[in-house]
């Protein structure tokens, strides 16, 4: 009664197989499930948080400091150093205060290194669209491959009922005296072989289901079945739309706006400041408090220094990225070339294979009467029929051979 219940409760928890899926669904259920997806949240936060430091910089800085200095006498103590109230000067100095600075124009700064943070955070973005895209083309492997296996396994029962009848028609020959038991033994060989590659196709398919299964984050098992895609158009890719040239483009981007900032460090800065000063009076006719207000224009020379060479590296990194991008978009022509002739390949191939099966099957009826008639070997007959099952089974290879081309085709330009 206890494991009844664990197993109920157990059923519960375990979440239900997946019945069917489309290779869309796979492609979107891999990206939500990669852990790279993850990324995109904390790039987020990481900007977020970048930008609202980068704004701190307008609000007041405040600057305590205390101090505590000793020093010799610094007069000689006279009637007139006395008279003018420094005989009695200490010679140690004990003082704090406090300074209020506020910015009030810094040349653009700011703005320039918002900009740039929002830049470089953009191409990050980028960079990641790039690296879960490559999750598709994993994801129409581990697909085709199953839908391969799933054809063969179709055209393996095909076999398997050839065989039986081929069974049969040999037992019936064997009991009319023209067969005998190596005859039937013969066929038995060629079913226990078939037997032995369902089975080598059963687990082939188990593991690539579990494979998939782990990719898209999902329970798979034997009985998920997997919907065949529609063949593709084949036509001439309109455009390449691959998150690789966004990358690049986010790049270009990021060094125009490095550029841009190199203006803002050429300009002064303005800002001004307030302080407040206690000491313990070194003289007796100083106060112990003093005030101080005022404005600072600081003005750096230094980035006058660096500017060209500045400008050289920016042009440098953008010619650079230029070479990645036509190198990118050269080898995206030459996979397309490649990919299309393997398309228009399988196509002629596939007009071939029906009238190839026909012309097999006919040979197999053909064997069947002369076997039957007593012309022709039963080991002729097998031949034949194996030689159907080929036929048939090349077909099937070539269908899933073409939808797999058509994808990635497909992947290769995402459009």
């Amino acid at each position: 009664m206890k494991r009844k219940i664990l197993v109920f409760i157990l059923s519960i928890l375990i979440s239900p197989c997946l019945a069917q899926l489309d290779i869309d669904q796979c492609h979107d259920m891999a990206r939500q499930q990669y852990p790279l997806i993850k990324q995109y949240g904390l790039l987020e936060k990481s900007e977020a948080y970048t930008l609202s430091n980068a704004m701190k910089a307008f609000l007041p800085e405040v600057k305590f400091s205390f101090g505590a200095n000793g020093f010799t006498d610094p007069t000689n103590s006279s009637p007139k150093t006395d008279a003018m109230g420094m005989g009695d000067m200490k010679n140690y100095l004990l003082n704090g205060s406090i300074q209020i600075s506020e910015l009030i124009y810094d040349g653009g700064a700011i703005s320039a290194q918002r900009k740039l943070i929002k830049a470089q955070a953009e191409a990050d973005k980028k960079q990641l669209d790039v690296r879960l895209y490559e999750i598709n083309q994993r994801v129409n492997q581990l697909y085709f491959g199953i839908l391969m296996i799933d054809e063969q396994s179709k055209q393996l029962k095909l076999l398997q009922n050839d065989l039986t009848l081929s069974l049969n028609t040999v037992q019936s020959l064997m009991n009319g005296g023209l067969a005998n038991q190596s005859d039937v033994d013969a066929v038995k060989v060629e079913q226990l072989r078939a037997v032995q590659q369902e089975s080598s196709l059963r687990t082939s398919r188990k593991s690539y289901i579990q494979m998939l299964g782990l990719f898209i984050g999902k329970a798979l098992d034997e009985k998920t079945t997997l919907d065949k895609p529609t063949p593709l158009p084949l036509s001439k890719p309109q455009g390449v739309l691959r998150p690789e040239l966004s990358y690049f483009a986010a790049q270009q981007n990021l060094l125009d706006t490095q550029r841009k900032s190199l203006t803002a460090r050429l300009l002064p800065q303005l800002s001004a400041f307030a302080m407040g000063m206690y000491h313990n009076k070194v003289l007796d006719m100083m106060k112990p408090a003093m005030l101080a207000g005022g404005i600072t224009l600081s003005w750096k020379i230094s980035p006058f220094y660096t500017r060209k060479n500045d400008l050289r590296s920016i042009e440098t990194k953008k010619s650079m990225i230029n070479q990645e991008r036509e190198t990118f978009l050269f080898n995206i022509h030459l996979q397309n070339e490649k990919e299309q002739s393997v398309v228009e390949d399988l196509r002629e191939k596939l007009k071939q294979d029906d009238e190839i099966i026909r012309l097999r099957e006919n040979i197999h009826n053909v064997s069947v009467t002369k076997v039957q008639n007593g012309i022709q070997t039963i080991n002729e007959m097998l031949r034949d029929v194996n030689a159907v099952n080929e036929a048939r089974q090349q077909k099937s290879i070539h269908e899933i051979q073409l939808l797999e081309a058509m994808y990635q085709l497909k992947n290769i330009n995402n459009n």
